[in-house]
């Protein structure tokens, strides 16, 4: 096992894949990709990519974990997954002509089902739990795992997100500008890189509801599973009474480190959300129209409020890049930041954390750690995952 370890941590160039699956529950979102190198060295070519919607039924089972599991569905559902996952490697290894036992490293985030960044009174400890055992993906592709990349960091005292501005600032620095990469998923967050940044100069948080919210209130009103280019809402107009009252959210005025997920942004957000549009007599379209200013308000206030620096360039990532109506809405909130996609740059924005995921598993082979201590509040940096073989 060690000199397996240490042949792979040798190698110059490796395959690998990242998985990952968000808080939208969409999918698996697989990357296979080249790196060469490792640390401020790592060079990713992306090979392939893909993402593999969770067959029927499966969607409704994990949404279940999120509030009314018992300990047997998680256990069940943990080994479930990690097929499904190991499925998704296959897959996108098939895709691209490669033989699945000529992947070297598989980076899997796994799928979060609670995640508690902060002390409770009922929860008085930080935790987090991600499921999709990545023994069972090692067995059944045969490639060395990693998984469960946030509990170091908590461990540490951190609140183990976001995790992905450490691959961000390996693979954005040095640019001579000061850049944002906001990632518009469930979720969004966003990581600042300063010109000529060294890893403890870099900013990231989560800066509040990506397309959760609008995705949840399309479903609902409309039946379809997202506002297809931000049709609906272009047909309609932001309430600013409602954006002023959801802006006083207590996640969107703290200030970072800071994450957070489906717990303060999901369902019963959401219905609130809804509640409180249909006792103002709000159009259809106008809720939408709202509840997507309200992701385009909370990103730009996240800017103004609490980034040191000014930006010069933000490259927007995820399924909100996709979303005309919420772009335009974030050009108009900023105008003096240049405003771009991944696509834009020739990159899919869709491939952004999986790909992530597949760099981090290569830096804990490499023995580097994988978090940034000032941007997740950990004592410490740290080595992330558990590895599987």
């Amino acid at each position: 096992m060690i000199k397996r370890l240490q042949k792979l941590s040798a190698k110059d160039e490796k395959y690998v894949i990242g998985l990952m699956s968000g808080t939208s529950v969409d999918g698996i979102d697989a990357a296979l990709v080249k790196i060469s190198g490792n640390y401020t060295a790592t060079i990713v070519d992306e090979i392939a990519f893909e993402t593999y919607p969770y067959p029927d039924g499966v969607q409704e089972l994990i949404f279940r974990l999120f509030n009314h599991a018992n300990a047997a569905d998680i256990c069940y559902m943990n080994f479930f997954i990690g097929e499904l996952f190991a499925s998704a490697a296959i897959n996108i290894a098939k895709k691209a002509g490669i033989d699945i036992q000529d992947i070297d490293l598989i980076g899997s985030h796994g799928q979060t089902i609670y995640h508690i960044p902060e002390p409770t009174k009922d929860y008085p400890l930080k935790s987090t739990l991600q499921i999709g055992e990545g023994a069972v993906i090692a067995h059944k592709t045969g490639a060395i795992t990693i998984s469960d990349f946030r509990v170091s960091d908590m461990a540490a005292g951190g609140i183990g997100a976001p995790l992905v501005p450490y691959t961000e600032f390996l693979l954005y620095a040095g640019n001579n500008k000061n850049i944002a990469l906001q990632n518009i998923g469930g979720i969004g967050n966003i990581t600042a890189i300063p010109q000529d940044a060294g890893p403890e100069h870099v900013m990231a948080f989560d800066t509040g509801p990506g397309n959760m919210v609008i995705d949840y209130l399309v479903q609902k009103i409309y039946g379809q599973a997202f506002d297809n280019n931000g049709e609906i809402a272009a047909k309609g107009t932001p309430c600013p009474y409602m954006l002023a009252k959801f802006m006083e959210n207590w996640f969107i005025k703290k200030s970072p480190p800071k994450a957070t997920g489906r717990e303060v942004f999901g369902k019963d957000f959401s219905e609130s959300f809804y509640a409180c549009c249909k006792e103002k007599t709000m159009q259809d379209a106008d809720i939408i129209a709202t509840a997507t200013a309200f992701t385009a308000e909370s990103i730009s206030y996240s800017i103004r409020r609490f980034m040191p620096f000014a930006m010069n360039q933000m490259i927007v990532g995820g399924g909100g890049a996709y979303n005309h109506t919420l772009m335009q809405m974030l050009r108009t909130l900023l105008p003096e930041i240049n405003i771009t996609t991944h696509e834009e740059m020739g990159k899919n924005s869709n491939a952004k954390e999986a790909i992530a995921f597949a760099v981090l598993a290569n830096e804990t082979i490499c023995g580097n750690t994988g978090n940034l201590p000032q941007v997740t509040g950990a004592s410490c940096s740290k080595i992330l995952g558990k590895i599987s073989i």
